[in-house]
């Protein structure tokens, strides 16, 4: 790969993504995804990263693992690097990327490699990808780069379809919010080749990835998926464009999604993933309902029930879902009551946003006045929603309160939920997580 005149298509989309930066003060994001190591998602972060420079924007490097391939390690070029922290792990010498350092710098853009990536135990954040939400919240604009097998709703298919079972792993949802996506693609025997050249892993490594899973077979499924995926992705932000542009009081028209979490289920794990991947398909908000029944209080299971449901749940949240606890002597009737409701008062609460986006006041104010009339017990959550989306942060509190009093199922969505943002600078923003013992 030559260092020089970075091809014409990536070139464009270096200047797709620099008008989109311009028109923006919220941070956005774009993804170099791939099927596996070795295809240049680096590479071509960089080969941006300079030309955006040489543009004139403010770019940074914030965590850049290079792998010992000249070819990448040259593209850092004069791009200026944060200084990694330094850490130790059972003997280990760990560098992770210094949020709190590319925070004070406050660049236009950074750089930040490998999404996906577990970050030492001493980091404030568990997950890279976590410390990328953070960025962009404070208004800096993130180039990333991730590999297919580490989206969470596709362990399943991954593990089947090549026998590996991946640790890493990002919720769907980052990766759909991307501002853009480019898929950066090699032919399988080009990879091979590269691999037995030494441009992807040491030598003592390259006999067993090609014998396990670097075969013809697996590069050729992780590329199908990969190109599938990214299609799937910009349809959908292709359909939420239209529906916004032509028709918003059909908001939530595509339908919802919902799965029944058991306290016994066999793997709970892969339901929410076809779950996930069913609503992303649809375009269609997904819920995860779990009724605890009087034989399911917290008396009446043990301690190890209690973490798998949690865990269950939260694992959802992490993959875009909505988590709902009822508490009902009927699993099914409880069920069917909650549909019932969730689908007028979330078409209610979409349109009131959606209008209000779109800078239509009076029939957001319209929507919203509905909402509260029709559903102000059972939706105070979502009322709040609306309202902190609306800019109306003292009613979005007072609404906050009235959820936390009623023991609304939809509260511990608190800290996910992106149309908060407005309150997060605010002290009874962290007084309510904490009465939640939700992490600041």
């Amino acid at each position: 790969m030559a260092a020089a005149n970075p091809p014409t298509h990536l070139r464009r989309t270096a200047d797709d993504f620099l008008s989109i930066i311009r028109q923006q003060q919220v941070g956005k994001l774009k993804i170099y995804l791939g099927p596996c190591a070795g295809v240049g998602k680096t590479y071509h972060m960089l080969v941006e990263g300079n030309r955006l420079r040489r543009q004139g924007i403010d770019v940074v490097i914030g965590y850049v693992e290079p792998h010992d391939r000249p070819e990448t390690a040259a593209q850092i070029g004069d791009l200026e690097i944060i200084p990694p922290l330094v850490a130790q792990y059972h003997g280990i010498t760990l560098r992770e990327m210094d949020v709190d350092a590319v925070l004070r710098r406050k660049p236009t853009v950074v750089l930040v490699d490998e999404l996906a990536h577990t970050n030492a135990p001493q980091s404030r954040n568990r997950k890279r990808y976590e410390d990328v939400q953070e960025l962009l919240q404070a208004g800096i604009n993130v180039i990333t780069t991730v590999n297919i097998q580490h989206l969470e709703s596709l362990y399943n298919i991954v593990e089947e379809s090549t026998g590996v079972r991946v640790k890493e792993r990002v919720p769907d949802e980052i990766v759909a919010q991307a501002d853009q996506i480019v898929n950066i693609d090699l032919p399988a025997e080009d990879l091979q080749e590269r691999l037995q050249a030494g441009k992807i892993y040491p030598k003592e490594r390259i006999e067993t990835a090609l014998a396990n899973f670097f075969t013809t077979k697996n590069l050729t499924r992780l590329r199908e998926m990969t190109l599938s995926e990214t299609a799937n992705i910009l349809d959908r932000k292709e359909r939420e464009s239209t529906e916004q542009e032509t028709n918003a009081a059909n908001i939530g028209g595509l339908g919802q999604v919902m799965v029944a979490i058991s306290s016994s289920g066999p793997d709970p794990g892969r339901m929410l993933r076809k779950t996930a991947r069913l609503a992303a398909q649809l375009n269609a908000q997904w819920y995860a309902v779990y009724v605890r029944t009087p034989s399911e209080s917290a008396i009446n299971i043990d301690a190890a029930v209690q973490r798998r449901v949690a865990d269950t749940l939260e694992t959802a949240q992490k993959m875009g879902g909505l988590v709902i606890s009822l508490k009902h002597e009927n699993v099914a009737e409880a069920l069917v009551t909650f549909g019932q409701i969730s689908s007028e008062s979330s078409r209610l609460g979409g349109v009131a946003i959606t209008e209000h986006t779109l800078g239509h006041r009076a029939e957001s104010q319209r929507a919203l006045d509905e909402l509260i009339d029709k559903h102000s017990r059972d939706s105070a959550f979502l009322i709040a929603e609306t309202m902190a989306w609306r800019g109306d942060k003292e009613q979005a509190f007072a609404w906050l309160e009235r959820a936390y009093e009623r023991h609304d199922s939809q509260f511990f969505n608190l800290k996910s939920e992106p149309r908060f943002a407005s309150l997060l600078g605010d002290p009874r923003y962290h007084a309510l997580l904490r009465k939640l013992n939700l992490p600041e």
